[in-house]
């Protein structure tokens, strides 16, 4: 394959010392790989013309912002390193940050050196490499439906209309999807994380599962089981109304605020 690797090349630099390396790796590949200084290039257009004139297939960049907005929008396969001053430095302008999160959402993979630029990466922008991956995943699997953003009240009727809802999180505060679905009288199968499991108590108002393995056993249970079914969404709902009652959480923000106006006065 015919690659251009875009990097900045000062001499003697990290970046430009990590540039070459990784470019051996790629040749000795078998590629052939074209490394360019970002700064030889004035804008996409040049770009777009230097692609054509060699024939490119596909492109690598080191620098999310430096490297990777020069190389979107060409036709061609990308792929992202991250630089470090564009993890520690260009995330804090505002513009810079938009670019580089357009960046990847078109990059088709992005590496970091370390966990704890991936960390920064992640904490800064939902993960396009893995919603791509889930989107194909999706549309490879019968059955399953992948569905974007939509207003409450559509979102409530489509939920009602559900078998059961399933929070898969690693993380979670506490979910208000489990809570509504709770409200809606929908069944609830959720990872037994924390934040989860502190407001679905298994077997009584929802089912929780830790692996993959055990989700398939208990949605087969619930399937099987109307009883458990019709209990569980019982002492939901009845949880829901008694902990979690708008009507309770709208008072007591009333006193809250009441308190702060109280200490102007004083």
């Amino acid at each position: 394959m015919r690659l251009l690797f875009l990097a900045v090349l000062r001499r003697h630099t990290g970046n430009a010392v990590t540039a070459q390396r990784i470019r051996d790796h790629l040749e000795a590949a078998g590629h052939v790989c074209i490394l360019k200084d970002a700064f030889d290039f004035g804008s996409p257009s040049e770009i777009a013309n230097f692609i054509k004139a060699e024939n490119l297939e596909a492109a690598v960049a080191l620098h999310l912002y430096r490297g990777g907005r020069l190389v979107q929008g060409h036709g061609i396969p990308f792929g992202i390193i991250f630089g470090g001053t564009d993890l520690n430095e260009d995330v804090n302008h505002g513009e810079k940050n938009k670019v580089m999160g357009k960046v990847l959402e078109e990059a088709r993979f992005a590496v970091a050196f370390t966990e704890s630029m991936k960390e920064m990466a992640q904490t800064q922008w939902v993960d396009p490499v893995f919603t791509r991956e889930v989107k194909a995943k999706v549309k490879r699997t019968p059955g399953v439906r992948l569905i974007g953003e939509m207003a409450q009240e559509d979102l409530h009727a489509v939920v009602k209309n559900c078998f059961a809802l399933v929070n898969s999180s690693v993380s979670e505060g506490m979910s208000a999807a489990i809570l509504e679905a709770m409200d809606l009288e929908v069944p609830v199968l959720a990872r037994n994380i924390p934040g989860n499991a502190a407001v679905v108590t298994h077997e009584v108002t929802g089912l929780l599962f830790s692996d993959p393995q055990e989700f398939v056993r208990l949605a087969k249970r619930l399937v099987s089981d109307p009883a458990l079914e019709k209990e569980i969404v019982a002492n939901a709902r009845e949880y829901v109304r008694e902990h979690h009652s708008w009507q309770v959480e709208r008072n007591t923000y009333r006193h809250l605020i009441r308190t702060l106006q109280r200490s102007i006065e004083d």
